[in-house]
């Protein structure tokens, strides 16, 4: 095998296995740095000896072996077990896991544990996306907006309070549920974007193993919390966006706008899926019960599924679920999105003017810029589009996204 190949291996390997061996580590030593620490030891071992000794024939298992005794050679160096009896087994591990509830599921296990409201939601967030989905600090910085010294810090603290309060590692009791889920489904929600719209620069540009980990795991919540209105928002939503990669990014690498995706390429059976739940919750709407943000989120989503082409989408019932949305989530992204369907039914100047006052906030986001672009290329303000385009790409970490954006500059007269 060629070092290509046993790059590609590895590359695979990490997106595949990460979450799986952190988790198992955690489980195993109770220590989220000693997980984190032996799991990248395992990997940095793997660029080393696969190149030359070939992918072994379960390269999940040589890396959970081999970051276990990373973490116990850690622990021996630290003096941490004196106890030679424990380190015994901790070396076989032959005990069973005890019994943590109704999902068996390291990962899930894990995911709660970084989510506990002893932690900041923001720190609850970015924890999880290292741990569990394995992200660099690089596209976690950029998924918060903020720059990556702060974002190490920030995540840094978290791991040292976690083991300083010695939050378990097990999910949660069932009367503690509800209100441990809104950290996981900010989590999971993270997540699938970092999947749908990949922020680092040099990979895929769409990441399908993340999309497909998020909706297992918000599945999971699901036969939790049945009940739970935002956990079926959030799936509906994901299952709606996930309906459309297929026709996300062209034969030539390039991002496809919505108005301009083949919804024949669409999955139908997904689209139907997330429909129902929509319904289901849209239903229970009628009845007096409040939607959150999620189930807000997946309506917008369901009625731009429910558009045979992009002339046919209702934009003022889209207009009028952000404005619904605005009241509980009076973000500037949301702002942003919102003056989106603007543009579509009071024109691009009204939209404009709203885009252009959440400038203060959104100054380092590539998206805003993008807009700005598009709507100041609508009105035929050429010289500026060109300028606001410039500024996205250069802000812009997604290679697809990057080559549609330069298409539509170099597009200008």
């Amino acid at each position: 095998m060629n070092g290509i190949d046993v790059r590609e291996a590895i590359t695979q390997a990490h997106r595949a296995e990460w979450a799986r061996v952190v988790a198992a580590l955690t489980r195993r030593f109770g220590d989220l740095d000693i997980a984190e620490e032996a799991t990248a030891e395992a990997f940095a071992t793997a660029v080393e000896r696969w190149p030359a000794d070939g992918v072994p024939p379960n390269p999940g298992a040589w890396l959970t072996t081999t970051a276990s005794r990373k973490a116990i050679d850690r622990i021996r160096r630290e003096n941490k077990r004196d106890d030679k009896h424990r380190e015994a087994q901790m070396v076989y591990d032959d005990d069973p896991p005890e019994p943590v509830g109704a999902i068996d599921d390291d990962r899930l296990r894990l995911i709660f544990t970084c989510c506990h409201p002893a932690l900041a939601m923001e720190a609850r967030v970015a924890l999880t996306l290292r741990m569990v989905a394995g992200l660099t600090m690089p596209e976690i910085a950029r998924a918060f907006l903020v720059a990556e010294s702060a974002m190490g810090q920030r995540i840094t603290r978290a791991k040292a309070k976690i083991k300083a309060a010695r939050i378990p590692y097990r999910m949660p009791s069932a009367e503690d549920l509800p209100a441990r889920v809104s950290g996981v489904l900010a989590v999971l929600y993270l997540v699938f974007n970092e999947g749908y719209l990949t922020t680092g620069p040099g990979a895929d540009p769409v990441r399908q193993e993340l999309t497909a980990e998020a909706i297992r795991l918000t599945r999971l919540i699901r036969v939790l919390l049945p009940g739970d209105g935002e956990v079926a928002g959030l799936l509906a939503l994901m299952l709606l966006t996930e309906a459309r990669r297929p026709a996300r990014v062209s034969a030539g690498g390039e991002l496809v706008a919505l108005a301009e995706q083949d919804r024949g390429a669409w999955d139908a059976a997904l689209i139907a899926e997330g429909h129902r739940l929509v319904r289901e919750r849209l239903a229970a709407a009628a009845a007096g019960v409040a939607p959150g943000r999620y189930q807000i989120l997946a309506a917008i989503n369901a009625v731009h599924t429910s558009a045979r082409d992009m002339r046919d989408t209702d934009w003022s019932q889209v207009l009028a679920l952000y404005d619904q949305l605005v009241r509980i989530d009076p973000s500037p992204v949301v702002a942003l999105n919102r003056a989106i369907a603007v543009a579509e039914l009071d024109g691009p100047e009204v939209a404009l003017a709203a885009v252009e006052r959440l400038e203060p906030r959104l100054a380092g986001y590539h998206a805003y810029h993008a807009t700005r672009a598009d709507l100041l290329r609508r009105l035929g303000r050429g010289r500026e589009a060109r300028a606001a385009y410039d500024t996205a790409i250069g802000l812009a970490g997604n290679t697809a996204e990057i080559a549609s954006l330069t298409r539509r500059r170099d597009q200008l007269p």
